[in-house]
């Protein structure tokens, strides 16, 4: 790829999330090109794309593609990925990377034998609180790990039918269990128990569905991991973590749209962010630059194959942990 062009990008999918990655990549990060839309439906029509595709296989043969955005359903991902990195286009996707640890093992491979740098969805590592509190760990000031908690309470509004088994841990809690990594470095889980249930839409419980769910998650360092998420809450979109260590703790994330709050006659009032994209827009924004950077200088993605395998392994065990009613063993 030549230096003075910029990368050229392709997004396949363009869901809510695709949409906003699309909007990053044509308009808020000055060295990428939104070359082309892939999605069955005509979705993105919107977009500043120079093309638009209704099958991602034209992606694959596109010239001007260097690196590809996939944020497509989860089922697709890992087929996506793979087909992506024989085509010789860098990627990221986002998480769940893959549903199975077979199939992560083998997104990661096809990206290895195909020289491409693969990057993972998890934009919390990008959000400032939350690198803030990892810097603390690198430099030693939390010392060893020894709880940590990170939890997730969506702002509701989602159409149960819609909702696949699973999906709190597998596209939810698994951004938590990532977190609960990320600010415990080095360690490895070994053992997670948990427990779900339809509380929000209980009608639906016969039927899979679970929308709260939490889970304690055993490291091989001596940690104690927590983790929690549920699909509605009545005051917009909640996301926080903690670790307290040896030398100290840190606490991050805030739901407050702004420091300003107010006092009258029913009280004190503050305004809350209203969905992950409010939220968590700076992080999008960066992790993106951050892939973009990496594809143009051949250097690692900054949340490689590995780091989603890892969590994906916590997202199983959990799972199957609260389909058993018992601690499971996290599959290495």
């Amino acid at each position: 790829m030549e230096r003075s062009r910029k990368t050229g990008v392709a997004l396949i999918g363009a869901g809510r999330m695709g949409l906003f990655h699309g909007e990053t990549v044509s308009r808020r990060l000055p060295g990428t090109r939104l070359v082309a839309v892939a999605d069955p439906v005509g979705g993105g029509k919107g977009l500043d794309a120079d093309r638009f595709y209704a099958d991602a296989a034209q992606v694959w043969d596109d010239s001007e593609v260097d690196a590809v955005v996939i944020a497509a359903p989860a089922r697709l991902h890992a087929d996506l990925v793979v087909a992506a990195a024989e085509a010789g286009k860098s990627v990221f996707c986002e998480k769940p990377m893959a549903l199975t640890l077979a199939d992560a093992d083998r997104v990661i491979a096809a990206a290895r034998d195909a020289g491409v740098v693969l990057q993972v969805g998890f934009q919390r590592r990008f959000a400032p609180d939350w690198a803030a509190a990892r810097a603390l760990l690198d430099a030693e000031q939390i010392g060893t790990p020894r709880l940590l908690r990170s939890l997730t309470r969506d702002p509701g509004g989602f159409d149960p039918a819609r909702v696949p088994p699973n999906t709190i841990f597998f596209e939810t809690l698994i951004h938590d269990f990532d977190v609960l990594r990320f600010l415990n470095p080095g360690a490895t889980a070994v053992e997670v128990y948990a427990t779900a249930d339809a509380l929000v839409e209980p009608d639906w419980r016969d039927r899979g569905l679970r929308d709260t769910a939490a889970a304690v998650v055993r490291f091989d360092n001596g940690a104690t991991g927590f983790a929690e998420a549920c699909f509605a809450t009545t005051y917009g979109h909640d996301v926080r973590a903690e670790v307290f260590g040896s030398a100290g703790a840190a606490t991050v994330g805030d739901a407050r749209r702004t420091a300003m709050t107010f006092s009258g006659p029913a009280g004190r009032t503050t305004t809350t962010m209203q969905s992950d994209q409010e939220l968590f827009g700076g992080a999008y924004v960066a992790e993106l630059a951050a892939f973009a950077k990496a594809v143009r200088t051949g250097t690692p993605a900054p949340v490689t194959g590995q780091d989603a395998r890892a969590a994906l392994a916590i997202a199983l065990a959990a799972a199957e942990s609260a389909e058993s009613g018992k601690p499971v063993r996290v599959t290495a």
